[in-house]
């Protein structure tokens, strides 16, 4: 039999290196899973984290390799590689018998854990359109703290009705020109709080009731093919640039064996990180969760290896 870790974690934003750090303090063997190379997950694209505890101002790829470096430093092991299955192992306990083992298939290896934690994180979801791809990171993004200082006293759209996007509309008119707010309903879903906000704003412009059917463009975004949904009635709108906000979706995709899943594709877990199946555990945005932010998803990662405690304890091994 090979080496069996304590945990594997699988992903490196802050919820999975929280958890690593957490895990080595405990004393468990520990190693971190993760395709990304540089780790901090989507902190790692935000210009400025403005709202985490005593590190005010911090850009995103600092905090998350601060995150990385911690982890690092207290021996949390690392495996650049992507996972593909969680499986009960053929051999489903370890030496002593006590707890059944998990197999966590990458793509060159099965590796050994007596608990594995998911926080694989979640991404932007993307309007799916003509243009969206090839133009992607050339008048195209999908975060405005990010982006937003390239397109000073310029012209640009946000996509979305919810509070990224008003947030986003606000945001980006501190630097732009002019804002569009493109919904496809007829008002928007964000808090009352926002919507004053931006209404208020006179560089913002809402368009209600209109999709976004085509990003026109030869080397960067110069305008918008819009439809909209009531009349079909079809228009152009020239930009220099769109900012997709129209929700998240958890990365899930390809992993087998995954515990229960929400109607929306999060994994189903409370704040305890505990999953449907014993010795899973998801932290992080891909669980089912009101609030996804860094502070949140770091909380998590520390729930997370808090309640493998308890369940090694249970199993009898701890």
């Amino acid at each position: 039999m090979g080496k069996i870790y304590d945990t594997v974690v699988i992903g490196n934003g802050p919820a999975g290196l929280t958890a690593a750090i957490y895990a080595v303090r405990a004393g468990y063997q520990t190693l971190v899973v993760s395709e990304d190379p540089s780790g901090g997950g989507q902190i790692a694209r935000t210009y400025e984290v403005a709202n985490y505890p005593g590190l005010n101002g911090i850009s995103g790829m600092e905090l998350g390799e601060k995150f990385r470096e911690h982890a690092k430093a207290l021996g949390a092991e690392e495996l650049l590689d992507h996972v593909s299955a969680i499986e009960k192992a053929e051999d489903s306990s370890s030496e002593e018998g006590d707890i059944p083992l998990l197999t966590v298939v990458t793509g060159n290896d099965r590796l050994l854990a007596k608990s594995v934690i998911i926080a694989t994180g979640a991404s932007h979801r993307k309007l799916g359109v003509p243009g969206e791809e090839r133009l992607s990171g050339s008048g195209v993004s999908y975060c405005a703290t990010c982006d937003g200082g390239f397109f000073r006293n310029k012209t640009v759209a946000v996509v979305g009705g919810g509070d990224v996007a008003l947030e986003d509309a606000i945001y980006l008119s501190r630097f732009a020109e002019k804002v569009f707010i493109i919904h496809r309903r007829d008002e928007f879903r964000g808090v009352k709080a926002l919507q004053r906000e931006l209404l208020s704003n006179e560089k913002i412009e809402p368009i209600y009731d209109t999709i976004v059917t085509e990003i026109e463009g030869d080397m960067s975004v110069s305008s918008l093919k819009l439809k909209n949904v009531k009349t079909n009635e079809e228009s152009s709108l020239p930009v220099n640039g769109i900012f997709v906000a129209v929700g998240i979706r958890p990365n899930l995709e390809g992993i087998e064996g995954l515990p229960e899943l929400d109607e929306a594709g999060y994994i189903k877990a409370d704040e305890s990180c505990v999953t449907s199946i014993p010795g899973i555990f998801a932290a992080g945005d891909v669980r089912t969760k009101a609030l996804r932010q860094v502070i949140t998803a770091a909380a998590d990662g520390a729930n997370a290896v808090t309640s493998i405690g308890r369940y090694f304890t249970e199993e009898g091994k701890r």
